[in-house]
């Protein structure tokens, strides 16, 4: 689990050359700009770069998102960028969501060969995923009210995310754009369901040439077991878990990631929280160390939310189904990646590819 898996094929020299002349436009005035670096555990879904910037008596510490280039095997088939840019600074400005603060959007792929954009770098802690948070580190560390106040202020974040007073301008940005992210829908029923209509599609980009039997038995289920009522939509993160919150104090002060915001039911995120834990304490106890089973569990998160919104969660055992769906679809998608990269070979059985295929069986089977 400790493997670094290939995440760009850019060289930094040549970026921090690119970086600076862009730099230069955009304050129009000469830049100094340090050298750049990865973070450890760099993103797969787009590229992330740390650098510090300074002009005249300005000094910023930047990180620049960029859409992954076409020869690093792209984790989902578009990236926009403009969008993950005006809901971060919606999240901040309107919900109080601790969003870095959004600098610049650069469109044009001419200056540093993609689209990106730059926010402000914050410092903390973040659970790692390699290693995971629940093998080792300062979280696994922490006494367990400590885990317990991290726990209730993730939750929060969601609250304030879904109960926030969005306009339908503020969200038209989240029109359909691809697979990654699913539609501005119109009533309760046609956000949920051109969510899940969206990752049909990205399954069918990701590996339509080889199927994936296990994934798509899970889509069936998820049509056999359709909510009733799937409640109002609201803005959701998208990939709401603890690794991608930057912390201190064991409270948010980054929330990172939003590349899959969508329009949907608030449970979507919940379960994508509840079950991101899930995935890392079953890889936990499957080498026979005791992870932290008493950490983001479903009934507590619920509970929590309840209080903080007044909004009881509903069909929860279908949305953890789906989250253990959308993963899967995304880490046989990283799986396949590494394969090209020649870090693993092809599994005889292509379910394999599924990292969590015990536990989507096990939800299979009820």
């Amino acid at each position: 689990m400790t493997e670094q898996i290939r995440t760009s094929t850019r060289d930094l020299e040549e970026l921090r050359d690119r970086v600076s002349a862009w730099l230069r436009g955009q304050v129009g005035s000469p830049v100094t700009v340090s050298e750049l670096s990865r973070p450890s555990g760099n993103g797969l879904s787009s590229e992330t770069l740390f650098f510090t910037a300074s002009w005249g008596r300005e000094r910023t510490r930047c990180v620049a998102r960029l859409a992954p280039a076409a020869e690093a095997v792209p984790i989902f088939p578009s990236y926009d960028l403009r969008a993950q840019f005006e809901i971060m600074r919606l999240a901040r400005e309107k919900a109080g969501v601790p969003v870095p603060r959004a600098l610049w959007l650069e469109p044009d792929p001419g200056p540093l060969g993609s689209p990106f954009f730059v926010m402000e770098r914050e410092d903390g802690d973040v659970p790692q995923d390699l290693t995971p948070y629940t093998f080792e580190g300062w979280l696994r560390d922490a006494r367990p009210q400590d885990r317990r106040r991290l726990q209730d202020a993730t939750v929060g974040v969601l609250a304030a995310l879904h109960d926030a007073p969005f306009t339908g301008d503020d969200l038209a940005v989240l029109t359909p754009g691809g697979p990654n992210r699913a539609g501005a829908g119109g009533g309760s029923a046609s956000g949920l369901r051109a969510h899940v209509d969206e990752q049909r599609a990205y399954y069918e980009w990701a590996h339509g040439s080889l199927r994936v039997p296990l994934l798509e038995r899970a889509f069936d289920w998820l049509e056999a077991h359709w909510p009733d009522d799937p409640g109002p939509d609201v803005l959701s993160w998208g990939d709401a878990r603890i690794g991608n919150v930057i912390y201190r104090d064991f409270r948010p002060v980054a929330v990172l990631d939003w590349e899959m915001a969508a329009l949907g039911p608030r449970e979507l995120d919940l379960a994508w929280m509840i079950f991101l834990h899930r995935f890392f304490q079953n890889i936990t106890e499957s080498l026979g160390l005791p992870g932290l089973p008493d950490f983001m569990r479903r009934d507590d998160v619920c509970r929590t939310y309840r209080d903080l919104t007044g909004y009881e969660p509903r069909d929860m055992g279908f949305y953890e189904m789906y989250a253990a769906l959308r993963h899967g679809v995304i880490m046989a998608r990283v799986w396949r990646r590494r394969i090209h990269f020649g870090e693993q070979a092809m599994p005889g059985d292509p379910d394999d590819l599924v990292l969590h295929r015990a536990t989507i069986e096990e939800l299979l089977r009820g």
